[in-house]
């Protein structure tokens, strides 16, 4: 079994339960609308051939397999994730590609650092829900060779992510989260890295030095009519937590929520499909190269 930090624990057996099995039903939302930002980060910050590449909440390995085209077969990536589910299910497509300098390790970075350096860290989304998030960033830059960079990708402010903000506001109308809950969460969330100010303080006190921000706005297709978008926006972000940590009562309003979200979502409806703005900060940052 995978090492987790006690303070992670909850938030891994999310990962590797509900969330995972969410993930893979709207799978095609995840990769295609949402991994538009990971293509522009990559276009930002490409490695180059014959880099040693880690990928952090590598998911299904998608964006591994990515990095193991770009750096060619001098070069390596390695995704690593906490949630074993998201390993296994990265490990049989890579296979299936024939992805062969690629391969994947199931970890958790809060607790420990991979065993080899690397040239560069990516990340797609892999990095705002640790539950001591300097702790991790230290151990991502201690496994960055002296001025490797680091370049991730976190979710803005909600409020600039359209279709997620509405329907955190729409589903809250209905019902409250309840913070008894026995359902698990995913952590801090997926915002925890929204803020500029935070995160750079996060990176400088991981160490990291040179941080830079670009900010990455997307018109992105969610699905291709109104129902699938509300049944990917009430199973995962915001709006899918507060439903799914309020249990019953959510059950019985579903009707009325749905509803809800179906006048709401209207005008993201066009011809080939639903549409939202979508925003995010591409960072980069660069680990202190040695001193002699």
């Amino acid at each position: 079994m995978t090492e987790v930090a006690t303070a992670n624990e909850e938030a891994v057996g999310a990962w590797n339960g509900v969330l995972f099995d969410r993930f893979l039903e709207f799978r095609d939302v995840v990769v295609s609308a949402l991994g538009a930002h990971g293509t522009r980060a990559l276009e930002l910050h490409p490695p180059q051939s014959g880099e040693q590449v880690l990928d952090v909440g590598c998911g299904f390995g998608d964006t591994t397999i990515e990095i193991g085209r770009m750096v060619g077969p001098d070069g390596r990536a390695v995704g690593i994730d906490a949630a074993e589910r998201f390993v296994e299910s990265a490990r049989e497509e890579a296979a299936q590609a024939g992805a062969s300098n690629v391969s994947f390790e199931a970890g958790d970075l809060e607790t420990s650092r991979p065993r080899q350096e690397f040239d560069r860290v990516f990340s797609r989304f892999g990095t705002m829900f640790f539950a001591n998030p300097v702790a991790a960033m230290r151990n991502i830059r201690g496994a960055l060779v002296p001025g490797g960079r680091l370049c991730m990708v976190v979710w803005r402010q909600k409020i600039d992510n359209e279709l997620m903000y509405r329907a955190e506001q729409v589903v809250e109308q209905f019902v409250t989260e309840d913070e008894d809950s026995d359902e698990l969460t995913c952590g801090p969330g997926p915002f925890s890295m929204a803020g500029a100010d935070t995160t750079s303080d996060i990176l400088i006190g991981a160490g990291f030095e040179d941080v830079e921000f670009h900010r990455s706005d997307i018109d992105a297709r969610f699905a291709d009519d109104l129902d699938r978008a509300i049944a990917f926006i009430t199973a995962l972000g915001p709006a899918g937590e507060v439903l799914r940590l309020a249990g019953d009562e959510a059950i019985e309003m579903r009707p009325q929520i749905e509803a809800a979200l179906q006048e709401a979502f209207a005008e993201y409806v066009r011809g080939d499909g639903v549409y939202a703005k979508t925003s995010t900060w591409i960072v980069s940052a660069a680990n202190p190269a040695a001193r002699g």
